[in-house]
């Protein structure tokens, strides 16, 4: 199934996600935007490498997923990040412990929507080309309770799970006083 960018966006409008502007898709027409003066200017968008269905592949140095947990699954949705550490802590694939040293999970003070609770996963670094769905790295630790494990972590999701890219903001030098 492929959406376009404005049906997304209309889709995370009407979900109350955040929304930010996205740039077109490399090789697309875009009219350039006029620079102060009326001088028009073209700033190319980033090239962002495809990333697979389904994979949880960060494309900047940083990033967030956000997974809304159901206020009754609590509990599950707990058990399986502490699955998730010890698997962290025993792997021995080194891509996995290079992206355990940048994944900090944290839970969300305030409720969400309806009651839900909010986990952030903090990726800082993020690894190039690593994957950040949670499937592999537990099925890799635990072959033989992989079914339980993760009928536990999906029974505790409610449906919205986001990832977003972060990029640092390189602010601009203040301009100078006269």
């Amino acid at each position: 199934m492929r959406f376009t960018a404005a049906a997304l966006a209309a889709f995370l409008v009407m979900s109350g996600a955040a929304v930010a502007q996205v740039a077109p898709p490399p090789g697309s027409a875009v009219p350039p935007a006029p620079a102060p003066g009326g001088v028009a200017s073209v700033v190319p968008p980033p090239v962002v490498p495809p990333v697979p269905l389904g994979a949880r592949v960060f494309t900047a140095k940083s990033g967030l997923i956000f997974n809304t947990v159901r206020p009754d699954r609590v509990v599950d949705f707990e058990m399986v990040m502490g699955y998730l550490q010890a698997a962290f802590e025993e792997s021995t694939d080194a891509r996995v412990r290079e992206q355990a040293k940048g994944w900090r999970v944290f839970k969300v003070t305030e409720p969400g929507p309806n009651n839900t609770v909010l986990y952030v996963f903090v990726i800082d670094p993020a690894v190039p080309g690593a994957d950040y769905g949670l499937g592999r790295i537990l099925a890799d630790a635990y072959p033989d309770q992989i079914e339980k494990i993760w009928s536990l972590y999906t029974g505790s999701l409610a449906p919205s799970a986001t990832l977003m890219n972060l990029t640092p903001v390189q602010p601009a030098p203040p301009p100078a006083v006269p």
